[in-house]
C-alpha cells in the first residue's frame, strides 16, 4: 500500500471524498513532495482522482464502496439526484440506470466519465424560486448521504429536463416503463405540489393530466 493511502486509512478518512485542501492538510511538507504521493498513490490505482482537486480511496481500500449518489453531491455540490436515476432508486422502473443523473439550480449542464466510478450528468433546471428542492429528501446510503428526489419529483423533472409531452398513460406505463402500482399508489398531495415547482405549460399539463387520468382531480 502506498504512504498516502496507508495515511488516508490511518486518519479516519478512508470513506470520504477528499479535496486538494484536505489533502495538504493531510500530508505535511512541500506541495511537490504531496503532489509526488498523490501521483504514486494514483498511478498504483490506490487513490483515484474524481476530477480536478477531488479524490476518493478505490474501493478495495474502503469499508464501503463509494456511493454514486453521495460522489454525485461532491461533484456539483447543491445537486440532487432526480429523472431515471431516482425512478430506478425508488423501484418507480425496473432498469438499473448506469448514469446518475442529477439536477442543478446554477452553473452549465455537464457530463463526467470515469472508468471506475461510472458516469455522472448534471443538467441545470430552472423552477420557482424556493421550489428547487420540493420533495426532495436526504437519503443515507451506507453511511454516505444524498439529496435524492421523490418519485413524482424525478419523473416530473424528467418531463421537464426530456421536453416530454403528455402521452397518456399507458405511455408512462408501457414508454417509460413505470410500475403501474406505485404510480397508482401515488396521491393528490404528493402531485399537487409540484405545479407551484414548475414554470412552464408542458410541465403544468402534464401534471394536470396526470391528477385526471387518476381520478385526483376534484
Amino acid at each position: 500500500m502506498t504512504p498516502l493511502a496507508r495515511q488516508i486509512i490511518s486518519e479516519g478518512r478512508g470513506n470520504r471524498v477528499l479535496t486538494e485542501r484536505q489533502l495538504a492538510r493531510l500530508v505535511k511538507g512541500s506541495d511537490q513532495s504531496r503532489y509526488g504521493l498523490v501521483n504514486r498513490a494514483l498511478k498504483a490505482g490506490e487513490l483515484l482522482r474524481v476530477k480536478r482537486g477531488l479524490y476518493v480511496l478505490a474501493n478495495e481500500l474502503r469499508e464501503v464502496p463509494v456511493h454514486p449518489f453521495a460522489l454525485a453531491q461532491h461533484i456539483v455540490p447543491g445537486s440532487y439526484v432526480t429523472g431515471e436515476t431516482a425512478l430506478g432508486f425508488h423501484g418507480w422502473i425496473p432498469e438499473a440506470v448506469r448514469t446518475v443523473l442529477s439536477a442543478t439550480a446554477t452553473g452549465k449542464s455537464v457530463t463526467y466519465e470515469h472508468e471506475r466510478l461510472g458516469s455522472f450528468e448534471f443538467r441545470r433546471m430552472t423552477v420557482r424560486p424556493g421550489y428547487f428542492l420540493e420533495a426532495v429528501s436526504r437519503e443515507v446510503l451506507k453511511g454516505q448521504v444524498a439529496l435524492v428526489a421523490s418519485p413524482i419529483r424525478a419523473l416530473m423533472d424528467l418531463v421537464y429536463l426530456r421536453k416530454r409531452p403528455w402521452k397518456g398513460l399507458g405511455f408512462l406505463l408501457e414508454g417509460l416503463r413505470i410500475d403501474e402500482e406505485s404510480l397508482m399508489r401515488t396521491s393528490s398531495a404528493e402531485i399537487i405540489p409540484m405545479l407551484e415547482v414548475y414554470k412552464g405549460k408542458r410541465e403544468r399539463e402534464f401534471i394536470e393530466e396526470l391528477l385526471r387520468e387518476l381520478g385526483l382531480d376534484d
